[in-house]
């Protein structure tokens, strides 16, 4: 199990370890204080404190995440642009990562899904 994002495309890996272990603390702490969350679908959770309480219900809902082929990630500078396409046919996952002082990544921008499940 990784325990700090040290590639932004560690964050993918530790969120589905972390929600298969239904530790919605430790998915929130792949956030960054002030990071958005954009789900539920066509909402916006803003804060730390917030995306926990989203993942928090996110957890309890079960089922298995896995990790999911990764599109190349595009860097400027400091930030990352990672993307993935959905094994459940949300249509793409999207992510902004931004590189901390210790060398380590958190995501500053989620948006897991872009559009509904059919």
């Amino acid at each position: 199990m990784i325990d700090k994002a040290r590639t932004p495309e560690d964050l993918a890996v530790m969120f589905a370890e972390r929600a298969n272990s239904r530790d919605a603390k430790a998915l929130s702490e792949l956030y960054a204080e002030n990071a958005v969350l954009a789900f539920p679908p066509g909402s916006q959770t803003v804060g730390r404190d917030a995306i926990r309480e989203v993942l928090e219900r996110l957890v309890e809902q079960g089922g298995e995440f896995q990790v999911e082929e990764p599109m190349p990630t595009v860097y400027y500078g400091d930030l990352a642009l990672c993307s993935t396409r959905p094994a459940d046919n949300t249509g793409g996952r999207v992510q902004v990562a931004r590189r901390q002082p210790d060398d380590t990544w958190l995501r500053i921008i989620d948006r897991p899904e872009t559009r509904r499940p059919e």
